[in-house]
């Protein structure tokens, strides 16, 4: 009988399935994969929209200004990036000129991304931004009008909608119902709910 393999180990395999693809345009343009940073472990399943040049030079998301502003944000509200949260994108590599994915390029990269989630199988996915929403709520939605709300997704795991920070990096303002602040009592509130 062989040894169970753990989420990491699984989590790795399907990395390298992910390494050789060519389905879309994207393979053949990106110098990386962008497959994931954070722990197989974590409660909480962070999804971003897609890597831009930061992360296609060094594999790893949210690693430019706006991961560095997503970092400081998530440690700010108590958190361990590297422990607490498991990240990701709806795309693997990075959509040239740092453009929004298409749909076509969501759909087929969406088997990595189900299969992350499957296995690392969080309490909390936390959607961040609009790509990141619209790929799991539908296309008509604002994201103004939806962060912050609460949804069930797959087997009932709670979702909810947070601002992307590369909208943050553009809103400074910390005061209380700025966006940032809003961020801030998002965060919290995940906190809460991943903790229960």
């Amino acid at each position: 009988m062989g040894l169970r393999m753990t989420k990491q180990n699984q989590l790795d395999k399907l990395k390298q399935e992910c390494n050789s693809c060519q389905k879309c345009v994207l393979g053949s343009t990106r110098n990386n994969i962008v497959f994931s940073d954070g722990s197989a472990e974590a409660k909480i399943l962070l999804i971003g929209e897609a890597p831009g040049a930061d992360e296609d030079a060094t594999g790893t998301p949210f690693v430019g200004r706006a991961g560095k502003l997503l970092t400081k944000l998530i440690e700010d509200c108590g958190f361990s990036r590297k422990d607490d949260f498991y990240i990701c994108n709806t795309v693997k590599c990075r959509p040239p000129e740092n453009r929004v994915p298409t749909n076509e390029e969501k759909a087929l990269c969406e088997k990595y991304l189900l299969e992350q989630i499957k296995i690392v199988n969080p309490k909390v996915i936390v959607l961040c931004g609009a790509t990141s929403a619209k790929s799991f709520l539908g296309d008509k939605i604002k994201i103004s009008q939806i962060r912050g709300q609460w949804y069930k997704l797959f087997d009932g795991i709670d979702a909810t909608v947070i601002f992307h920070p590369s909208y943050l990096l553009r809103n400074h303002s910390e005061a209380e119902g700025s966006p940032r602040w809003l961020t801030k009592q998002d965060l919290y509130k995940i906190k809460k709910i991943s903790s229960r």
